[in-house]
């Protein structure tokens, strides 16, 4: 029975009553969407990360076709701990065949994510990617279904992600108070770009619960750069190149400083890092315990965005 490590911290998610490690495993690594993973390695990351101290899992039906919640399922049972020692989020409204965020379809689709995870029930649900479908939609038929999900007993709490900020004040403007618990960003508190530190005193006041995803802004904020796909412009592009060289000129490494850059703003409950083996585990690990080095990145291209 593997019991949590307990020096990595705990920090309160919104009004939610949860706690969540300031690290979270993002598990769409496990849906082999950046190569094949093992059944073997999932289960045995899940295992190291939560031994280290990460109480807190981040999956989706889309990551890899479904594979990614089915791989999260297989590795928390392993756990052999009481449901109440991890928090678990999925989504809706984001499939590989496509959006659909329609009452009918999110209702299917909480059963079918708790028949993969091999869970009664999940801590949060949370509606992805909203800015792909219709925002009055997820007003209006979406947050009601999630809201009698949540009085079946199916799932905890409501959630919204996004990459434009924009979303999330459309959405929380037009619910009842309380009725949105959280909100996933990603790569908008990362060191070339730190927008959501303008909306955080908004979320604040509202009660909602901040999770920030993609610290190392989708390859950008690396030794060997984002992928050929990824939407930054050129000149972002040049400008992390070079803060990357500058990093290693100084004997550092631009990732492991990113993502101390995230985890420093405590307003954040966690922060979201893809895992897939014991190796990239322990290794993200190391990197969360280093002292700080963001002072060695003295460079102008802070808040450029995408």
């Amino acid at each position: 029975m593997a019991y949590p490590h307990p020096n990595l911290e705990l920090r309160p998610l919104g009004n939610t009553g949860l706690k969540l490690s300031c690290v979270g495993f993002g598990a769409s690594p496990l849906g082999s969407v950046f190569g094949p993973v093992s059944e073997h390695d999932a289960i045995s990351s899940v295992r190291e990360a939560f031994r280290l101290g990460i109480n807190f899992f981040d999956t989706s039906p889309y990551y890899g076709g479904t594979l990614s919640e089915k791989m999260l399922g297989q590795g928390l049972k392993a756990l052999g701990v009481p449901r109440n020692q991890y928090i678990v989020s999925t989504k809706c409204g984001r499939y590989v065949e496509g959006f659909d965020f329609s009452a009918e379809r999110v209702t299917k689709s909480i059963d079918e994510s708790l028949a993969r995870l091999q869970l009664d029930y999940v801590d949060i649900l949370q509606c992805h990617d909203i800015e792909f479908g219709s925002l009055d939609q997820i007003v209006n038929e979406t947050i009601p279904a999630l809201r009698k999900l949540k009085e079946a007993g199916k799932i905890r709490f409501i959630g919204i992600t996004g990459l434009p900020l924009g979303v999330f004040t459309y959405v929380l403007d037009r619910v009842p108070p309380g009725t949105v618990d959280v909100i996933l960003s990603y790569c908008r508190y990362s060191i070339n770009d730190s927008t959501l530190a303008d909306l955080l005193p908004y979320l604040k006041s509202k009660g909602v619960g901040v999770i920030s995803a993609s610290p190392l802004a989708m390859g950008l904020l690396t030794e060997n750069g984002p992928p050929e796909w990824h939407p930054a412009s050129p000149e972002l592009k040049s400008a992390c190149e070079a803060a990357a060289a500058f990093c290693k000129e100084k004997g550092k490494n631009i990732s492991k400083i990113a993502m101390q850059y995230s985890l420093s703003n405590k307003d954040i409950s966690s922060v979201l890092v893809g895992m897939n083996s014991v190796r990239q585990v322990l290794l993200h690990f190391l990197d969360f315990h280093i002292l700080f080095d963001i002072q060695v990145l003295n460079f102008n291209f802070k808040c450029r965005t995408f």
